[in-house]
């Protein structure tokens, strides 16, 4: 697949007129997905897509263009050339764009991922075992993602990477089942079952009688998931540099007041260790790390190449959304094991939704628990618990509240199959937060 994207490359490259420039992005995958409802095979198959975003550039202008492909090369080339035409007649009538930055110097790479996934028949076998005698509903989905950059100066990289991602749900009743994931690069029959150990627990604890508790200010845990929520959040305009320019950062008060977290926090873009490709749409190469928050305190923005033209400062290879990819936070030294113990009396949180800010600018936001949340008295998980809403700031469960991190961190795959499956990752621990606000 990478010749045959170099070779449409190249195809553009001689239809050239000009001082044209042009920049492309290829994006394909070659997917199983299977899905379970009632711990039995509902729906399989397999996808196998491929995409180019052709930007064709001249004089400060430029236009762009999305078309599906065949993936023979002859039919192919056809259809880009159809499209660069289209694209070519657009630009006359197109205004010059301020903000337009791409690479200018080329730096061609190629990351070539290692295939080391479970046979299907193996994994979607272990996955119907864990099935048996529960209401197992949930999806499988594994294979190669692939994504390609080209542009006219000659630039070329290449990106592959090969993962699954089981996200599946033990089923109660009504609105009672336990959640969960398993995700990687290499399937480990051994990891598989101690999640769904863990999860046959939490399922039995919720056949007993819900707890309810009032409103009030709790110590909690919030497993890697429910923290992958808060994060999500936390980067829909925490992280980016024009929403800092403009001050629409969920972070304002530490940029602007000084504020810090606690200092066992860093947040960190980790290009390195996730499966997002290590370039982006205008050809720039992602460094390995960027550091977003270092020790508690604000240490660095993403920055897209259209923000850094517009605010004359060097681009760190960001997207336009300017939003983590391969997000991760630094692990603490509570065991997984010592959890509850350490947690002694309050709540298991292993999943959030529904999150929005309540007040943006100063980092509070709200949201409802989901799923299977419980009550813990004495380091024992004694029930579960009704559905209950929250509204925190990240100054307190991230600061004076937070108590500890475990020391041992899930790596999140993005479940999310819009249009493609995601290459968006988390890699988090556990956060162990005393007075945890639940206002109903």
């Amino acid at each position: 697949m990478q010749e045959y994207f170099y070779a449409l490359a190249d195809g553009i490259t001689g239809s050239l007129r000009g001082d044209e420039i042009y920049t492309c992005i290829f994006r394909a995958e070659d997917s199983d997905f299977v899905r379970f409802t009632r711990s039995a095979i509902r729906q399989a198959g397999t996808v196998v897509q491929r995409f180019l975003t052709l930007d064709l550039i001249h004089s400060g202008r430029h236009a762009a263009a999305e078309v599906a492909l065949c993936g023979d090369l002859e039919s192919d080339r056809g259809r880009v050339g159809q499209m660069l035409t289209g694209l070519r007649e657009k630009l006359a009538y197109l205004p010059e764009d301020p903000h337009l930055l791409y690479a200018t110097t080329v730096h061609s790479s190629v990351h070539q991922g290692e295939n080391c996934l479970p046979d299907r028949a193996d994994a979607v076998a272990a996955v119907l075992d864990a099935g048996l005698g529960r209401d197992l509903v949930g999806i499988y989905a594994a294979g190669g993602i692939y994504a390609g950059f080209a542009n006219a100066l000659g630039q070329r990289n290449w990106f592959a990477s090969f993962t699954f991602n089981c996200d599946w749900s033990f089923y109660y009743e009504r609105d009672k089942a336990v959640k969960t994931g398993y995700a990687g690069f290499l399937w480990e029959p051994t990891v598989f079952a101690r999640k769904v150990a863990e999860a046959a627990a939490q399922l039995d604890v919720l056949t007993r009688p819900p707890r309810i508790i009032p409103p009030g200010r709790y110590r909690v845990y919030l497993a890697p998931v429910a923290l992958d929520d808060i994060l999500h959040m936390l980067a829909w305009g925490g992280f980016g540099l024009k929403d800092h320019r403009t001050k629409q950062t969920t972070l304002l008060k530490m940029v602007e007041e000084g504020a810090h977290l606690h200092p066992t926090i860093t947040i960190r873009e980790n290009t390195r260790e996730g499966v997002a490709p290590d370039f982006q749409g205008a050809g720039f190469i992602k460094p390995q790390h960027v550091t977003l928050i270092e020790a508690g305190a604000f240490h660095d923005c993403l920055v897209s190449p259209r923000s850094a033209k517009e605010y004359d400062v060097p681009t760190n290879g960001a997207s336009n959304a300017e939003a983590p990819e391969s997000v991760e936070m630094v692990a603490g030294d509570i065991a997984r094991d010592d959890v509850l113990e350490q947690l002694d009396t309050g709540v298991y949180i292993n999943n959030l939704w529904y999150l929005n800010y309540s007040d943006r600018s100063a980092g509070r936001m709200t949201g409802m628990t989901r799923f299977a949340t419980f009550w813990v008295e004495g380091g024992i998980i004694q029930a579960p618990l009704s559905v209950m809403r929250f509204d925190e700031s990240i100054y307190r469960m991230f600061g004076d509240h937070l108590l500890g991190l475990t020391a041992e961190r899930e790596f999140i795959l993005d479940a999310s199959t819009y249009h493609r499956r995601s290459t968006g990752s988390s890699r988090l621990p556990g956060a162990l937060v005393e007075h945890f606000h639940f206002t109903l």
